[in-house]
């Protein structure tokens, strides 16, 4: 019974419904869009129904616009059935054909991927492309998924210039496009923003990152901050060029010849004694140094400016003009 009464309801409600749709009148729209070769009935006006698809035009070039006037379209679209059809007080209707458009821009971009898919170990992200023939802009059919497919790409990494044959998908089929131009592979770099001299320590704030040509850029050269901050320059460094390791090492706290306190630590001992540095080293290092009285040489570890550390396994307690402390 309850789905009987169901039935009913929408039976009632569709038939009020009936004047309402009766009523809406086919308008005339000022402006088209569209993406077909064909303009319809549907196109020019809502409320077409059933007509909706019938053909009264062929539409403008891709990406172009075109100018109807309003008493052809009403004209046509009575003839193709839709009776009530009138110009709606416009003059011309504006018809706009789509188009997929890539600018130099994008098919920069669109070379860059193509370089980098078809050669391991690039990064698209760090080619620089710089198009030498090339449109200004392509239009290819909105329609379709991908409308450039490449078909070919030659490229000479050893001077740069690559040529790339593509096809654009068109009204009717393709079309045959070639992009020429130079990539170059480009790395992110460490630089100075201001030189630095020999012996001072390399701050953050010294540094700035660059992205230069992989073959302007000497081995070695540096890409992390970690591997610089706190280092001290070899000799002076100049600003904006590419530092590499043997720009910069651990900074110096002895120097040859410097006059130095060594300690000899062993369980509950700790014997100290003068001498002179006979190397020069950073933090960690192990130089030999001499006795200032014995004149004794043995090996020891820097351990922090003018401080070493003789190892334990050094027979050198002996030669240590030493006190216990």
């Amino acid at each position: 019974m309850m789905r009987h009464l169901l039935k009913v309801g929408l039976l009632l409600a569709g038939l009020l419904s009936l004047p309402a749709l009766a009523d809406e009148k086919p308008v005339l729209r000022s402006q088209v869009m569209t993406l077909s070769d064909i303009v319809t009935v549907g196109d020019f006006y809502s409320n077409a129904g059933l007509l909706a698809s019938k053909p009264l035009f062929r539409s403008p070039d891709m990406g172009t616009s075109g100018n109807v006037p309003a008493d052809v379209v009403a004209e046509r679209a009575r003839a193709a059935g839709l009776e009530t059809a009138s110009t709606d007080g416009l003059r011309t209707v504006v018809v706009f054909r789509g188009a997929t458009r890539l600018n130099r821009d994008q098919l920069a971009g669109l070379a860059r991927k193509a370089l980098a898919d078809r050669n391991a170990g690039i990064d698209a992200e760090r080619l620089d492309i710089r198009l030498l023939q090339a449109p200004d802009q392509v239009l290819a059919d909105p329609k379709v998924h991908d409308p450039i497919r490449i078909d070919r790409v030659e490229w000479s990494q050893s001077n740069g210039r690559f040529t790339i044959h593509a096809a654009v998908a068109v009204e009717f089929g393709t079309e045959p496009l070639t992009l020429t131009g130079v990539a170059t592979e480009m790395v992110d770099v460490l630089v100075l923003v201001q030189p630095v001299r020999r012996g001072d320590i390399v701050r953050e704030e010294d540094l700035n990152i660059i992205r230069e040509a992989r073959t302007k850029v000497p081995a070695g050269a540096l890409t992390e901050m970690e591997d610089i901050v706190g280092k001290q320059a070899r000799t002076t460094l100049r600003a904006n060029s590419p530092l590499s390791r043997n720009d910069v090492q651990r900074p110096i706290l002895i120097e040859r010849g410097e006059k130095i306190t060594v300690t000899y630590v062993m369980p509950g001992m700790k014997l100290t004694s003068r001498a002179q540095a006979m190397d020069t080293g950073a933090k960690g290092d192990v130089i030999d140094v001499m006795n200032l009285q014995s004149r004794r040489i043995v090996p020891a570890t820097i351990t922090s400016r003018g401080q070493v550390r003789v190892h334990a396994a050094n027979p050198i307690v002996a030669s240590l003009n030493s006190e216990k402390n």
